[in-house]
């Protein structure tokens, strides 16, 4: 019997629409693959923008995604709104809705902490989704304990679980050793998904690409040996 398994790690963040739109058609591809079974996924971190402002900071108030593209790519208003639009467009050509004009984004440490937390759950994947359409389609601030409190509960979390880590620093370390590890790969964007620990590919590619990587990574990987 063959027992190889492929593993397929994403490097990404949850204030970010070209993530949920790249593991949205890394799924779509995952979901036609006739050994989906035998595929390990693991979402790490990767915060865009490590010093990026809280809620509740009143000297750097968050801006919605219109005025935080205008001003970090130095857009015109009209400029961009078409962006939004394209951006809008392709998301829905692969079935999701997003509200980027109300999107807001936030310091995205503590939501990754807890994305760890439910790995320990085996609850991640539930969460970054809820996480990411929070964001996406909600504007949700995802810097806010309430907000995130709530968006792991809702995810069948434990309850004392999620307040102890919102009030200490737990799974801080494993945050930023994602981080490292992905610098060590020389990833500096997300999305960013590694297909068994050594081929990189970047951005939100089509469910097509993300069909022929994990076809290739199943012809080219080793069955374990069998011990005697």
């Amino acid at each position: 019997m063959d027992s190889k398994r492929i593993s397929v790690e994403i490097w990404t963040d949850v204030v970010c629409p070209w993530c949920y739109l790249g593991r949205h058609r890394f799924q779509a591809a995952l979901a036609g693959f006739g050994h989906r079974d035998r595929v390990d996924v693991r979402i790490r971190s990767l915060e865009l923008d490590p010093t990026g402002p809280r809620h509740d900071d009143p000297a750097r108030p968050p801006l919605r995604v219109p005025h935080r593209i205008q001003r970090d790519l130095g857009l015109s208003p009209a400029q961009a709104d078409e962006a939004i639009a394209r951006l809008d467009d392709l998301a829905a050509e692969s079935g999701l809705r997003l509200n980027m004009a109300e999107a807001r984004p936030v310091n995205s440490f503590d939501a990754h902490r807890l994305i760890h937390l439910a790995a320990a759950h085996d609850r991640a994947d539930a969460l970054w989704d809820r996480l990411m359409r929070a964001f996406a389609t909600e504007g949700a601030l995802l810097s806010d304990h309430d907000t995130l409190t709530a968006l792991a509960l809702s995810t069948g979390l434990p309850p004392s679980r999620v307040h102890a880590v919102l009030a200490g620093d737990e799974y801080a370390d494993a945050v930023r050793a994602d981080t490292a590890q992905a610098h060590t790969l020389g990833i500096t964007g997300a999305p960013s998904f590694v297909f068994q620990h050594t081929h990189v590919i970047a951005g939100a590619q089509p469910p097509e690409l993300f069909a022929d990587l994990l076809q290739h990574a199943w012809k080219t990987a080793e069955t374990p040996a069998i011990k005697h």
